[in-house]
């Protein structure tokens, strides 16, 4: 790797922000032997063009040994964020691979068939004539032969051990904050109806521990290698066939891995198993002897899987730099996915965005926990309403957290009349309801679910937004549960707040930007707290200039936009973006019914923060365990 040169391979004309500075503090990092770099670079930083001139840093052809690794990687865990590098004229030179689902295959008759369910690999000896011209092969060879490969992390973590894509000198892992949930998720291994292809012809035992479901394994592994092998027998196979041959194939490899680490001594993998009821069960008859020890879908988890991440990202490159706005805690990330912090530094680049242009409003209204929601929502919804009559004409985008939470919000807001500048997405249109929501010219205010990340909404696509949870992680699960149980609290709350970071930078990206952030759930306030030491200093500014907004008094007419009355731009004299309605008249008493006190923009400082907090005994953080739907 050759970082003097970091600075020609930086694709754009100029710079932005503290881009000069985190380039030379990234040469220097490296220049003092480090093998990973771990980059702290707020959202908007425009962290895409660093990792170009990291990447181009790479040893070259021209200069190495015919034995050294040479070249690049560049790879995301987000679809979106390689999407929007392959729009990128300026990183035009970062050669796109996706998987073969992705392109369609080019033969006469088969071009609606994915590639991955094309003739070549239906028909056993089938040569075919065009795959020179073939999208996915094209792009592959491109993608192999050049000097950045760009993918996503789980194309990468595939091709593991790929004569295609071989180690390279240098790897760059974009928006890499959850690298060790990632692999965990990637390394997850599901055994139900959807995901074992002759499910229905099983008999699953009850399992009772990680032993006895290796011992399951091993035998599930060497049936699906006899299925796999009929299928391979046969000299043509249908698309169905092809995509249980495939799916087959990817379950050996899984249940093998498996089996292979929890029987080495030496792995520091923790496996975890999870086991539903079958199907049937508690129906009326009651159970019959031969049934009494079955059991249903299996889950079995990895925590922390060191060895995993070694085998498809560390051991595919000499020199790595992982790119962030929310890597919080170095030691705890490097601990998470199997790094020695002696070998590892972490660069901070500065936030250049004034803190006027990103703030944060208490509009608290209580506790989003289970057991407060019905409460809760209620007055979220009517603060929503109020937000919106004080933006309206400016697009807005609401955090739900969950489908359910979304649904009793839509609801409510229907009831309240101002139904028709709400919009929302389903499971299966999520995509494209964001994209025609997003290019649509009217003011309307969009409630979406897990979109904390990866979504740019620069300019008026959005001038504020509403967070509606606590984004804490989902108690239920096994991992999270074995976390807790080990004491593993300031980890729980620094993973909610890496999220609720991630959240705010949704709508401010560049420094001319301003974008308002309100946030609903006074568990909130109790996480800042709780995760204070690891918040960069560049998102303390902004909680310590948290205030109360003064917002309208409740007059749902008034939130439907131009049409509905109200009038003003939604942004504040002063250039905040707040969207304070100061100088209205009956704004104090609203609030006050809203239990805001009707304060007028006061400064939030920890003391008042502190204040605020409900009675009881905060010993434990038990008092604050959330469950997500």
């Amino acid at each position: 790797m050759n970082t003097e040169r970091i600075f020609e391979e930086f694709p754009a004309p100029s710079y932005r922000g503290a881009q000069e500075t985190a380039l030379r503090d990234i040469r220097d990092a490296f220049a003092a032997d480090n093998d990973v770099v771990l980059v702290r670079a707020p959202t908007g930083s425009g962290k895409s063009l660093l990792a170009r001139a990291i990447a181009g840093c790479a040893l070259k052809i021209d200069d190495a040994e015919p034995s050294d690794p040479t070249g690049a990687y560049y790879t995301t865990p987000q679809v979106s964020q390689l999407d929007d590098v392959a729009g990128d004229d300026l990183l035009s030179d970062l050669n796109v691979i996706r998987g073969k689902s992705n392109y369609t295959c080019i033969l006469p008759n088969e071009l609606d068939t994915p590639v991955n369910q094309a003739p070549c690999v239906r028909e056993s000896g089938y040569d075919c004539s065009v795959q020179h011209r073939c999208p996915y092969f094209s792009d592959r060879a491109i993608a192999s032969n050049r000097a950045i490969a760009a993918m996503t992390l789980a194309y990468f973590m595939q091709t593991a051990g790929s004569e295609v894509f071989r180690k390279r000198d240098v790897v760059v892992i974009d928006e890499a904050h959850g690298l060790a949930e990632w692999a965990e998720m990637y390394a997850t291994i599901q055994l139900g109806p959807r995901t074992v292809p002759f499910w229905d012809e099983l008999r699953v035992p009850a399992v009772e521990g990680v032993e006895r479901a290796a011992r399951y394994a091993e035998n599930l592994s060497q049936v699906c290698t006899r299925r796999k092998d009929d299928l391979l027998a046969q000299e043509q196979l249908t698309p169905a066939d092809v995509r249980e041959r495939d799916r087959l194939q990817e379950l050996i490899g899984e249940l093998d891995w498996f089996v292979s680490d929890y029987r080495d001594p030496q792995s520091p993998t923790t496996w975890l198993v999870d086991q539903s009821e079958p199907a049937g069960a508690g129906s009326s008859g009651g159970d019959t002897d031969d049934d009494a020890d079955l059991g249903g879908p299996l889950t079995i988890k990895p925590m922390n899987p060191e060895r995993y991440l070694h085998h498809t990202v560390w051991d595919r490159g000499n020199k790595f730099a992982l790119l962030s706005a929310t890597i919080l805690n170095k030691e705890a990330f490097c601990r998470q996915v199997g790094l020695d912090p002696a070998n590892v530094t972490l660069v901070d680049v500065p936030h250049t965005f004034p803190v006027e242009n990103r703030p944060l409003y208490d509009v608290t209204q209580g506790k989003m926990t289970y057991e407060h929601r019905d409460e809760t929502i209620p007055k979220i919804a009517r603060t929503i309403v109020r937000v919106m009559q004080a933006h309206p004409d400016e697009k807005g985008l609401i955090h739900a957290h969950s489908y359910d939470i979304q649904e009793r919000l839509a609801d409510l807001l229907r009831d309240f009349g101002v139904g028709d500048r709400i919009r929302a997405h389903t499971r299966e249109d999520r995509d494209a309801d964001l994209e025609a929501w997003k290019a649509s010219a009217e003011p309307d205010v969009f409630l979406s679910v897990k979109m904390e990340e990866a979504l740019d909404l620069k300019g008026d696509l959005a001038r504020w937004q509403v967070v509606c949870k606590a984004p804490f992680l989902n108690t239920s699960d096994s991992r999270v549960a074995h976390r807790l149980e080990e004491g593993q609290w300031a980890w729980y709350f620094r993973a909610a707040l890496r999220t609720v970071i991630q959240g705010c930078g949704r709508v401010v990206r560049a420094p001319d930007d301003y974008g308002a952030t309100y946030l609903a759930d006074s568990s909130l306030l109790d996480m800042f707290e709780r995760a204070r030491s690891d918040m960069p200093d560049w998102f303390a500014e902004q909680v310590d200039l948290m205030s109360e907004p003064e917002l309208p008094a409740f007059q749902p007419r008034a939130a439907l936009g131009g049409a509905g009355g109200a009038s003003g731009s939604g942004r504040s004299t002063d250039g905040t973006g707040s969207g304070t309605r100061s100088g209205d008249s009956s704004g104090g008493s609203e609030a006050e019914s809203e239990g805001q006190g009707g304060s007028q923009q006061r400064r939030y400082s920890r003391t008042s923060r502190r204040s605020r907090s409900k009675s009881g005994s905060r010993d434990s953080p038990l008092a604050d365990v959330w469950d997500t739907d």
